[in-house]
């Protein structure tokens, strides 16, 4: 049997596999995503917190979630029993202080060692073993619970001042809570990453109300909002499902025609000019993304589907289902900027990041937020190739917008010249990172950057370089005034009370990792 239609998980479809050449995991995957979104509308009807228990929707949601997991990857699916009960042992037997540091450990430990097997053992991951993904999102809940729960018994006011003071816990999950959160079936198999608390109250039917509580025309608690039923999903997750329909069109007609590999193939890079071989990586990266909104994007409506994610009420006074949506389209196909692009993709990846550790670093704390980014992604090179690459492009990014971007706000037509501009610049920005991130091994990551000639590479060191070099103060009073202007012209941060919050913002949206 070919080893695209070998999986470790369920072969009851490989009938549907071999009919339309998918690979099988993909087809078991795929499967229980619709079957999760079909029973997650159940979920929602049926056995609502007026109609069941909150014990029995924890039951229920945990054991579909084992089910999903052990049909896609078998006996695999032990590693993530595994690391989340050893982690809950920890979360009850581990001193308060000292919690989220062993958990932290337990979880990253467990998850790297997993990934190198997954890379040296199993010739770059062979999608039927690659059970991995789960077990990244499994960690991030374990780590985003453990420092909650430590941030809610601790005094440390440095730590509030940091976090999002009502989200921690002062009380420990029980068994049932602790593997409904980290294994129910709306997000065991692609995500994403939510707050126990949201998860709870969503379990015992308070998740609706207290969003609806929140909103900004409440006076005194009274707003209205808490006499009209619970908004529908219906609309949100049928908008959602249109976007997964369009992705998977944009699959199957343009993504397998563009593969990633061709950038590095001997032939082409040897033949090819230059302004083709960076028109290809640029389109080739470009039809990637797809596959990602896709998977995502359902994963969204299928927490959708059962109730969870209601956001409140946007602008427009309609009911927003975003809280946990983990990428938004239009901002990262129409990002004119480095930070702005990060900002919209694998947005929970980049909340955890901040909470667990850019938020708590004492110093360099974006270098360790890049860090703990690649190895949570896994032990490729290819990753470690394109987090190193970001570094020097966001420092030329955010020099380049510092110094320049001022001068093209005197009118709307030099505004849209401007955005034009740094839109196609971020664009082929992103392509020359990412690149790395999909071709995975050195060899092929290599044969691509020299096609490139590293072009990137160099003009962003140079343009960092040489703007830093022409900005650095003399004394102590120029860097003052020159700290004072730069800010001042921010777009991002013109309240000058504000600008230290804006500052740190900006850096963790910058260091985010996929």
């Amino acid at each position: 049997m070919d080893a695209a239609f070998k999986t470790t998980g369920s072969k009851w479809l490989l009938p549907v596999s071999e009919y339309f050449g998918f690979p099988l995991d993909q087809v078991n995957f795929l499967a229980c995503q619709l079957f999760g979104l079909a029973a997650a509308f159940w979920f929602r009807l049926y056995l609502s917190p007026s109609h069941a228990s909150p014990l029995v929707r924890h039951a229920v949601a945990t054991l579909l979630g084992i089910t999903f997991v052990i049909f896609c990857f078998g006996w695999y699916s032990a590693h993530l029993l595994t690391v989340v009960l050893s982690s809950y042992l920890i979360i009850i037997k581990a001193d308060i202080n000292n919690v989220h540091r062993y958990s932290m450990v337990m979880a990253m430990g467990y998850l790297t060692v997993c990934q190198i097997s997954r890379v040296f053992i199993f010739n770059y991951g062979i999608l039927s073993t690659d059970f991995s993904g789960p077990l990244m999102i499994v960690t991030q809940k374990i780590t985003t619970l453990a420092f909650q729960l430590h941030d809610g018994k601790t005094k440390d006011a440095q730590i509030y001042m940091h976090t999002n003071a009502s989200m921690s816990l002062v009380n420990r999950p029980s068994l049932t809570e602790y593997l409904s959160y980290n294994l129910n079936f709306l997000s065991v198999l692609v995500g994403p990453c939510n707050n126990y608390k949201d998860y709870v109250d969503f379990i015992e039917g308070r998740h609706i109300r207290r969003r609806l509580s929140q909103h900004s025309g409440t006076c005194n608690g009274q707003n209205g909002y808490d006499k009209m039923p619970d908004p529908s999903p219906v609309s949100a997750v049928c908008h959602k499902l249109l976007v997964c329909c369009g992705c998977m069109l944009f699959f199957l007609i343009v993504t397998r025609s563009l593969p990633i590999s061709y950038n590095a193939d001997t032939d082409f890079v040897s033949h090819a000019p230059f302004l083709t071989r960076l028109t290809y990586a640029f389109f080739s990266i470009q039809a990637a993304r797809p596959k990602f909104y896709f998977a995502w994007t359902l994963a969204d409506a299928i927490n959708n589907g059962a109730g969870y994610g209601f956001k409140g009420i946007d602008e427009n006074g309609k009911p927003s289902w975003d809280l946990i949506c983990n990428l938004n389209i239009w901002g990262i196909e129409t990002a004119t900027s480095f930070k702005t692009f990060i900002d919209n993709w694998n947005i929970q990846t980049g909340v955890w990041l901040k909470t667990v550790c850019y938020d708590r670093a004492p110093r360099y704390r974006v270098e360790l937020t890049f860090i703990l980014s690649a190895l949570w992604h896994g032990v490729y090179p290819g990753y470690y190739f394109t987090f190193i690459t970001a570094i020097p492009i966001t420092m030329a990014a955010r020099a380049i917008r510092k110094n320049f971007r001022h001068h093209f706000l005197c009118s709307r037509g030099v505004k849209l010249v401007y955005d034009i501009i740094t839109w196609a610049a971020t664009q082929l920005a992103i392509c020359y990172t990412v690149m790395p991130f999909l071709l995975l091994a050195v060899e092929p990551t290599m044969v691509y950057y020299r096609s490139m000639y590293f072009h990137v590479h160099i003009i962003s060191i140079l343009v960092a370089f040489a703007l830093h070099q022409k900005h650095k103060p003399r004394d102590p009073c120029a860097a003052t005034k020159t700290f004072s202007s730069s800010s001042s012209s921010s777009s991002f941060c013109s309240p000058s009370s504000r600008l230290s919050q804006c500052q740190a913002a900006h850096s963790n949206n910058n260091v985010k990792g996929d």
